[in-house]
């Protein structure tokens, strides 16, 4: 077997690099190994092996702004600008 070994230099946070190379010292792990785990995986997947997205609100949470945001323009519900008048109008 061809063991062709190449060296690579990722520039990376201090911080994130110390917290990475911890984490994986528990796990048993140096950080070229986990990165060449990470490498081998992509390749046999494909593409990175997780998911990669955007954090951003799900539909539910969309709905609901979409809906206060309705309401809020909406000139036959009743504003508050106290809480005082709000918690008067909810014991009536």
């Amino acid at each position: 077997m061809n063991h062709n070994i190449t060296s690579i230099s990722i520039p990376m946070d201090a911080d994130v690099s110390a917290q990475a190379e911890a984490m994986f010292h528990e796990l048993g792990l140096n950080l070229a190994t986990a990165c060449n785990i990470f490498i081998r995986q992509s390749l046999r997947q494909g593409g990175i092996p997780f998911p990669v997205n955007l954090d951003g609100p799900n539909e539910e949470t969309i709905d609901a702004m979409l809906e206060a945001e309705r309401i809020a323009k909406d000139p036959s519900v009743k504003g508050y600008t106290d809480f005082q008048e709000l918690f008067t109008d909810l014991e009536a």
